[in-house]
């Protein structure tokens, strides 16, 4: 996985690569797509399908780097299946190292979840392994390798499960929309600046010059003595930038206009996913509202938006109804250091005026956890379980708190933690508040409807809808100094011990964000049920987004038995330990 040095002979291989990108791009992601629903879009469709996974070059913008492509291709074939159909799915590993497949939100049986050292061994260098499973769902997923960083360097692709009866969602034709994000240095000399230096790819950092230029602060006086004497940076948004990326569309650039075409009238489908290592996309069409139908597979009642925030390996599902023109699809970064461009079009050629960067986002008080506008914070007290193995029913919100004199605060005061903390948690969110009804960092104040979690309700009833027994408090903690990243204090390679859940038992699980930065978290094998006041028909989600000193109430059925990975979808905070594993017993066969 080193860089390529690209001598004379390179240099041309280099030049016709970059002419000929298309080649490199499934036929789903090239340019002027007519959109999968046309004839001639021939996806990789059946119940009996091989993958091949090996290295290659990929071009863009002109410059050739190393890549892993499935296929040849990146990213890789849109595979295209059936539900209720049990599929057979060939991987031959081309490579000298060992590589793997997740399919990302995908109900599978544990052996066949693709997480080398917790569901299998992984596919050895040049070897061949072949999952099996039945497919339990429809909607829109996706699929990425779980072994080191090979997901940064173009080993991941997109998967549509059609429904086995009508699909609630009447549309004339759809696009697929993945994001992602690629680099040309090496994934591990990012993780190793990553290390050495918290913000070393943060360009955008506050300076003098800001304070003296006259624009207005976003910081009040008491927000820049809190960051100053904790020794954090407010502008540390996103730990990349376009300091080390480029945002990338169905593998495209912005100056590559990755088009997608439609007739005027027609009823037309996004499905839209976040395969990017490590960015968080804010996603809008100006001048289009979006209707959401969908997040991460699921049917939702349609909501109106015209802007969201998508986590890593999050999915939606929009339908648009553009006019006889050309528009813009922008997913600007967290940080608005960048964004990935594409086109909706009636016809190729037409581009949209391009909206430039709006003003980068800056932390405050509630990114801390110290908001104190809002009803209850996540501590502690009464009926909740951390050691995940109480039986004490869900703790109340606790009322709001008196005011506090943040003179006397120290965030780094871990005397009332549960959890044991190093030099790898280097804060705890004192008021960790609900954030369900947020929109994400930096969008409070855009001037139009951004999508919440609060807006998400489930188009039919949840199918368990009983109260759950106990609730589990997980800190999600991390030191951004050193970039040490870890659930409950403890990193993957500690061997921590595992979260152990009953078979068929419902558990609640608040998810307690004490960083600053915003981390979707994914659960393998099961579908959390998000606690948004929304009843019996709370949304299902694979992956949730928790944003910066805020908790996110999960209820889930471990209805799965096995071992599955739980870890924050930003791979270097993965790599760096933010993973842990679920454990639900007993087995099948298995004495209770």
């Amino acid at each position: 996985m080193t860089s390529f040095p690209v001598d004379r002979r390179g240099f041309l291989a280099a030049g016709g690569a970059a002419a000929g990108i298309l080649a490199l791009q499934p036929a789903w992601a090239r340019t002027n797509s007519h959109g999968t629903v046309h004839k001639g879009f021939q996806p990789l469709a059946g119940k009996d399908l091989t993958l091949t996974v090996a290295h290659t070059r990929f071009a863009v913008d002109g410059r050739v780097g190393h890549a892993i492509a499935l296929n040849g291709t990146i990213p890789a074939p849109l595979l295209r299946l059936k539900e209720g159909e049990n599929v057979r799915l060939t991987v031959r590993n081309e490579l000298d190292e060992d590589t793997s497949i997740h399919w990302h939100g995908l109900l599978v049986p544990f052996q066949m979840d693709g997480v080398p050292g917790v569901s299998f061994p992984g596919i050895k260098g040049k070897s061949t392994f072949t999952y099996e499973f039945p497919l339990k769902q429809s909607g829109t997923y996706w699929y990425h390798s779980h072994s080191g960083l090979q997901e940064q360097i173009g080993h991941y692709g997109p998967m549509i499960i059609d429904p086995v009866g009508p699909d609630p969602v009447a549309y004339d034709r759809e696009h697929v929309l993945l994001l992602s994000d690629w680099t040309f240095l090496h994934p591990h000399t990012v993780f190793t600046r990553l290390k050495q230096e918290g913000g070393f790819f943060n360009r955008q950092k506050q300076t003098l010059t800001d304070r003296l230029s006259g624009k207005a602060d976003p910081m009040t006086a008491q927000e820049r003595d809190m960051f100053a004497r904790m020794r954090m940076d407010p502008t540390d948004i996103s730990d990349t930038s376009e300091a080390a990326f480029k945002f990338l569309l169905n593998g495209h650039t912005s100056a590559e206009n990755w088009t997608g075409l439609f007739r005027a009238g027609e009823r037309v489908r996004l499905r839209i996913i976040n395969a990017a290592a490590q960015t968080v996309f804010n996603l809008r069409i100006p001048g289009l509202r979006m209707t959401v139908v969908a997040t991460d597979g699921i049917n939702v009642r349609p909501v109106a938006v015209d802007e969201f925030q998508i986590g890593n390996a999050e999915t939606y599902d929009v339908i648009v109804e553009p006019e006889d023109r050309a528009y813009s699809i922008v997913a600007e970064t967290i940080d608005r250091s960048g964004m990935a461009l594409a086109t909706l079009a009636p016809r190729v050629g037409l581009r949209a005026a391009i909206p430039p960067l709006r003003e980068r986002p800056t932390l405050g008080m509630k990114d801390m956890g110290m908001d104190h506008s809002a009803g209850g914070h996540g501590g502690s007290g009464g009926g909740v379980d951390h050691s995940a193995h109480g039986g004490a029913a869900p703790a109340a919100t606790a009322s709001a708190a008196p005011p506090m004199d943040h003179g006397d605060m120290d965030m780094r005061d871990k005397s009332k933690v549960t959890f044991p903390v190093e030099v790898g948690v280097d804060m705890i969110a004192p008021m960790p508040t609900d954030r369900t009804g947020d929109p994400g960092v930096g969008l409070e104040n855009v001037g139009h409807k951004v999508l919440t979690y609060r807006d998400l309700i489930a188009l039919t009833p949840n199918a368990d809808t009983r109260a759950p027994t106990r609730r589990i408090d997980i800190h999600l903690t991390g030191n951004m100094e050193r970039f040490m990243w870890s659930m409950d204090g403890e990193q993957l390679s500690e061997n921590p011990e595992p979260y152990r859940l009953a078979r068929n038992e419902r558990v609640r699980m608040r998810l307690i964000n004490d960083t600053m930065m915003t981390h979707p978290m994914h659960i393998h094998g099961h579908f959390w049920q998000l606690v948004n006041g929304h009843g019996t028909h709370q949304p299902a989600k694979h992956t949730v987004r928790v944003l910066p000193g805020g908790y996110v109430d999960l209820d889930m059925t471990a209805d799965a038995p096995g071992d599955w990975a739980f870890h924050c979808h930003l791979l270097y905070h993965m790599h760096a330990g933010m993973m842990r594993v679920v454990q639900v017993r007993p087995l099948d066969g298995a004495a209770a």
